[in-house]
């Protein structure tokens, strides 16, 4: 955060002082809403949440060393208070669902606010905003994109999946007077999500990777989706001052948001039509993809050291970012080659000892990326040079996919029976997971490949009985779910070791 003394973050958030002695006083360091976070020089968001209230702990956040608190009341130490609309009532912010009576959505605002003046200052001063959306590969993606941003400046991008109302202005706000780019996931459940994250930090380059079934419950079709993910194209400056528009070739949904931007468009993919196009693509026995990268300036060989073949069109996205940053094509392919998963629970491929390598992807999950996982763990068993290792699929139910779920799940288990997949796992007693199972069971001549288990122990039970060397193991559910427990468990499994310590 760039340095603001008390009284111009009253100014920006419309607040006002509250036992505060000295108006002068600079906040320098972070803005933390997590009291245990807090370092000098810092600014603490006092936020409702599942079991307290941030209030509560304004004490212990300027005893930590926060210069002063944003609150919606006073709290007995210096802050700045923003008050409730009267009768505005609980938040329905996506980051504060235990916000019953709109302190938290003051807070919300005044954050955005905050972080709209420090991005506004920063920009003028050369700073670079990068948006990315799309239904799946978001924080893939936004991971690539600081990677080949990096050798040409300092890089601020959200830890993790950082995207909601919360998030967003809290990674702004990480963005400091040395930093040249500003990577953003723009995330949404409804309309207007998007725009309103947009407003919080104008991005100049948006990237919208695809429009799938993410969300499907919220939003009800993937027209509707598709009209959401546009906001971000719609929210960039003109092609004469200088906004830029990633789509993705491959995508039509996606393409055809190009209308809908005074940014000039560049089109990345596998299509004819990219500007920026991926061609002569090779996996290696680990799921990593090799290609040329074809641009109007060149081409140039890429070895991504990421795992499974959808990471070619996020790649081709953090290119053509760079590209328009003014990186050069080795640079980019040099950035690319070296990016390894730094995200969590993504794509995180893993070995034991005895050979076992346990494919980690269970952060969330979509019928998009289910998909793309369940390629990938094929691609590894079949790329040996030996016989094919057997492979196990443990998938959890995918949330948010509204009266299509049942559906959904159903194709996943025949999409899983048409890859060829050794043997499937599903976790969970509800109708999604049985409907995945059943999906499986009833698509060809299966026999006893798939199987159903009420629970993480029923998973983990069975891969214990089961489980040889040489096999490999994807996890993949939605967050929810916490299915990476399997994951965990499978990799500590007979040597002692956590997964951390196995190798990569």
């Amino acid at each position: 955060m760039i340095p603001m003394t008390l009284a111009r973050i009253a100014e920006i958030v419309g607040g006002e002082l509250h036992d505060v002695a000295d108006p002068s006083a600079e906040v320098t360091g972070t803005v933390e809403f997590d009291s245990r976070k807090v370092a000098g020089g810092g600014l603490f968001l006092a936020l409702p949440g599942a079991r307290v209230d941030g209030h509560d702990h304004a004490a212990a956040a300027i005893e930590a060393g926060a210069v002063a608190v944003l609150a919606a009341r006073p709290v007995g130490v210096p802050a700045v208070v923003v008050t409730p609309t009267p009768g505005a009532g609980p938040s329905k912010a996506m980051a504060l669902e235990h916000d019953t009576d709109g302190s938290g959505a003051a807070v919300l605002a005044a954050l955005a606010k905050l972080a709209r003046a420090s991005v506004d200052d920063l920009a003028a001063k050369g700073l670079t905003v990068v948006g990315v959306t799309g239904s799946a590969g978001k924080t893939s993606t936004k991971d690539l994109l600081a990677a080949v941003l990096r050798p040409l400046g300092p890089v601020v991008a959200p830890p993790g999946s950082f995207n909601n109302e919360l998030g967003h202005p809290w990674t702004a706000l990480r963005a400091d007077a040395e930093t040249g780019f500003l990577v953003l996931e723009m995330s949404a459940r409804d309309r207007g999500h998007i725009a309103s994250l947009a407003a919080i930090a104008p991005p100049k380059i948006g990237v919208v990777l695809n429009v799938g079934t993410a969300h499907l419950g919220e939003f009800g079709s993937r027209d509707a989706i598709a009209a959401a993910k546009g906001e971000l194209p719609e929210s960039l400056p003109s092609a004469e001052d200088g906004g830029v528009a990633i789509l993705n070739a491959d995508d039509p949904l996606v393409v055809a948001m190009a209308p809908r931007t005074s940014a000039r468009v560049v089109l990345v993919g596998r299509s004819e039509s990219a500007h920026v196009r991926a061609t002569d693509i090779v996996l290696d026995e680990r799921a990593r993809a090799r290609f040329t990268l074809t641009t109007t300036a060149g081409s140039v060989p890429v070895e991504l050291a990421v795992h499974g073949e959808h990471q070619v069109g996020n790649a081709l996205a953090a290119a053509a970012v760079a590209l328009e940053c003014g990186a050069h094509l080795d640079q980019i392919a040099q950035a690319l080659s070296g990016a390894a998963a730094v995200s969590g629970r993504r794509m995180d491929v893993r070995d034991r000892p005895d050979g076992v390598t346990v494919v980690n992807d269970s952060y969330n999950a979509n019928p998009d990326s289910m998909r793309a996982a369940l390629k990938a763990l094929v691609s590894m068993a079949r790329s040996g040079r030996g016989a094919a290792r057997r492979s196990w699929a443990v998938l959890g139910e995918m949330a948010e996919l509204g009266p299509e779920s049942v559906v959904e799940h159903d194709a996943i288990g025949r999409f899983a029976v048409r890859l060829d997949v050794s043997r499937l796992i599903v976790v969970g007693t509800g109708r999604p997971s049985r409907a995945m199972h059943q999906g499986a069971v009833m698509e060809g001549s299966w026999g006893e490949e798939s199987i159903l288990v009420p629970d993480i122990a029923g998973a983990v039970a069975l891969l214990e009985k089961e489980l040889a060397p040489g096999d490999l193991v994807l996890v993949k559910a939605s967050q929810s779910i916490g299915l990476w427990e399997v994951a965990d468990t499978v990799l500590a499994g007979s040597t002692g070791q956590k997964g951390s310590e196995a190798t990569r």
